[in-house]
């Protein structure tokens, strides 16, 4: 082969195209990635990785303020905004620098530029040294997206900010509205509410944390509010009147507009998928709101195009980006790996409490013509919790009360977002009630909560 020419292209180097690309050249592909920007794409530079870093930062402080709890002092708390952001960026660093690195251990060649599709199994690629036109039977496009800005509420940095600009702040804000309250605006709001600025939440919908069951959303309102933060549901922004060091926002709900001032706005309110520029419409590709249609497989209908990860639609997170990166390797390698299961993706939101859930919720699986049995535990009743001084929250399990089939989970509460992989698990095997009863979980700890839960479906709970 010439160097333009290679077995796999994968445009776009975030979770899913990485980890594309990486299972590729395990299967003996010659591979080559395209990134504009940095490796490990929004991700592990400008999202979950960096995010993550921040609300370490924020519990650790909370953790602080509740010294005496433990028999411990610490006065005259105080942090350095500066030295919480480079923090958070010096972990996004390294864990770029580690992709390229596995990027030279699976031979991948990388370019760094812009992509565009010109026509198939081609793909013209602008990098510093000009142009080059790459060709391979199978193209993979990754290209993510971006956060969504509505009219009158655009980002400008200074005011009014995005994610990027809400994870290297050159201020603390002293009162911020956030306009969204999915897991992007309600892990900022808890970041900045923790670290002490007024902090005021703005949900469209009629309950914060819309996509999850609705006891665990009224739960994390009941914890927010207790903490100090504005739940304002129902509520829309109609528009925001920016001078000098303010913004007057023009509230409505129930057809009354009130106007609230604030120093800062986080706005999110969803993504947009990255499709402009690459050539799709002109190839036959199907957009919808902006989105590459695809069937179960990531193929989009053009012979050897594939699109993966939140280009490609719900749920936009990253482990359903890597987990489509292999799946769609393996298929271009000759394999036959099963399609992936929607209801069987974890999702998590890293505020506090941490909520995580997988499959559907009560409401959902009664919509869906389930008969259920529903089963609860609260962290109250876990040793494990009181001993960590972590009581709040609950875990609810769903199940089909004639089969047994485990329907959904969802937790809210302390290290939920590591405990929910248990049930994900469960549903992959496809377990019923019995399995999940009759494993032994170890003591003490928070996953015991897991089993009890199950047993409260079926009026067996032993703790509470």
């Amino acid at each position: 082969m010439a160097d333009d020419s290679f077995d796999v292209i994968v445009i776009g180097a975030g979770p899913g195209g990485y980890v594309a690309a990486i299972r590729a050249g395990q299967l003996g592909k010659k591979v080559a990635i395209i990134e504009r920007e940095n490796l490990g794409g929004i991700c592990l530079n400008w999202g979950c990785i960096p995010t993550k870093a921040l609300l370490r930062s924020a519990e650790v402080f909370h953790l602080m303020h509740r010294a005496k709890e433990f028999g411990l002092s610490a006065d005259a708390l105080s942090f350095d905004l500066g030295a919480v952001v480079s923090r958070s960026r010096a972990v996004a660093k390294q864990l770029s620098g580690g992709i390229g690195h596995l990027m030279k251990k699976n031979k991948i060649t990388v370019f760094m530029g812009v992509a565009r599709l010109t026509k198939p199994g081609a793909v013209e690629v602008k990098t510093d040294k000009g142009v080059q036109v790459l060709s391979a039977p199978a193209i993979i496009v990754a290209t993510g997206a971006r956060a969504r800005e509505l009219p009158g509420l655009e980002a400008d940095g200074d005011l009014v900010w995005t994610y990027r600009h809400a994870m290297v702040p050159k201020r603390m804000p002293k009162r911020l509205l956030v306009i969204g309250s999915g897991a992007i605006g309600i892990e900022f709001a808890s970041f900045f509410n923790t670290m002490g600025t007024d902090t005021t939440v703005v949900e469209v919908m009629d309950r914060v944390l819309p996509v999850e069951d609705a006891e665990v959303s009224a739960f994390a309102r009941k914890s927010f509010v207790k903490q100090g933060m504005k739940i304002l549901e129902k509520t829309t922004v109609r528009k925001l009147d920016r001078s000098p060091g303010k913004v007057v926002a023009h509230l409505e709900s129930s057809g009354t507009t009130t106007t609230q001032e604030f120093d800062t706005v986080i706005s999110a309110v969803g993504i947009v998928g990255n499709t402009e520029d690459l050539g799709l419409e002109a190839l036959g590709v199907k957009i919808d709101r902006t989105h590459v249609v695809t069937d179960e497989f990531c193929r989009t209908g053009v012979e050897g195009l594939y699109a993966i990860g939140d280009i490609a639609g719900g749920p936009w997170l990253a482990h359903k980006a890597s987990h489509e990166g292999v799946m769609v390797a393996e298929l271009i390698a000759g394999g036959h790996p099963h399609p992936i299961k929607p209801n069987s993706i974890a999702g998590c939101t890293y505020c506090h409490p941490q909520v995580a859930s997988v499959g559907l919720t009560e409401a959902r699986a009664k919509e869906a013509g389930h008969t259920v049995k529903v089963g609860r535990f609260p962290f109250i009743g876990n040793g494990k919790a009181i001993a960590l001084g972590e009581t709040e929250g609950f875990i609810k399990t769903v199940f089909d009360a004639t089969t047994g089939e485990l329907l959904g989970a969802h937790m809210i509460g302390a290290e939920v977002t590591e405990l929910i992989q248990g049930y994900v698990i469960g549903r992959t095997l496809e377990t019923t009630e019995s399995e999940l009863m009759e494993t032994v979980f170890p003591h003490p700890t928070l996953s015991e909560m897991m089993h009890e839960s199950v047993l409260d479906a079926y009026g067996r709970a032993l703790h509470f």
